[in-house]
């Protein structure tokens, strides 16, 4: 049965903010008027997270827990994008660095007609809290990079809040082959070459310390596979 709104959170190792993120969640979409689900995609983790979310799920009929032992986040995203039943499917990220309340500003009727709709540190209204300066600055640079190269005219490809129609949703995810943090690049470039309309969303955005982007390590992996994206985006034909 289709429901109006998906919610896919993607999962390694979130023992610690999980079950807060869940009860804000399911506290936002008790109080809506639509349908909703909220799928936990959890993969290759080594502490409790499983189990937390499998907890969840007891007591709670709209959450949906999927397990896979291959690692990725881009993994756990199209996992979840492609399970989901959604007629908007949201990417959010466990730590909620965007408040939850933010996601209305994602869906009709605050806003139509777009095909992806983006959250953005970086669009005129978007305020970033307590985000170290170096974070902050090799994250532009990484965008310079990305609007350079692959995708065009849009400033924040990375922030973990993105909505997707379940058209787009179910077009774009198939042909997704990234399964790391640079998926977001891939699907948006894809996304681009097919004509789909993208919109960003100025959001405030919360930085917490306990990231799992490991700054100058993953920033240099990522760049590697801008290299690839692009090269694959050069060989493939997209209608």
């Amino acid at each position: 049965m289709t429901v109006f709104l998906s919610i896919i959170i993607p999962a390694h190792n979130e023992e610690n903010r999980l079950a807060d993120t869940l009860t804000q969640l399911v506290n936002f979409t008790n109080a809506q008027s639509y349908t909703s689900e909220i799928v936990i995609v959890e993969n290759a983790s080594v502490d409790r997270t499983l189990d937390i979310a499998r907890d969840f799920a007891i007591n709670h009929p709209g959450i949906h827990v999927l397990h896979d032992d291959r690692p990725g986040k881009g993994l756990a995203v199209k996992t979840g994008m492609l399970a989901a039943r959604g007629k908007y499917r949201f990417i959010c990220d466990a730590d909620l660095s965007m408040p939850v309340q933010e996601i209305s500003r994602f869906l009709p009727p605050s806003l139509e007609g777009v095909d992806i709709a983006i959250a953005s540190r970086e669009a005129p209204g978007a305020v970033r809290y307590n985000e170290p300066a170096m974070r902050h600055f090799v994250g532009r640079v990484f965008n310079t990079l990305v609007r350079l190269i692959i995708v065009r005219g849009l400033q924040d490809t990375q922030c973990g809040f993105k909505c997707f129609t379940q058209k787009a949703a179910e077009t774009l995810f198939p042909l997704q082959t990234v399964t790391g943090w640079t998926f977001d690049v891939e699907i948006l470039a894809i996304a681009q070459r097919m004509g789909l309309k993208i919109v960003e969303v100025p959001i405030p955005w919360y930085h917490f310390g306990s990231s799992k982007v490991r700054v100058l390590k993953d920033s240099v992996k990522m760049a590697l596979d801008l290299i690839r994206i692009r090269v694959s985006m050069n060989k493939r034909k997209f209608k």
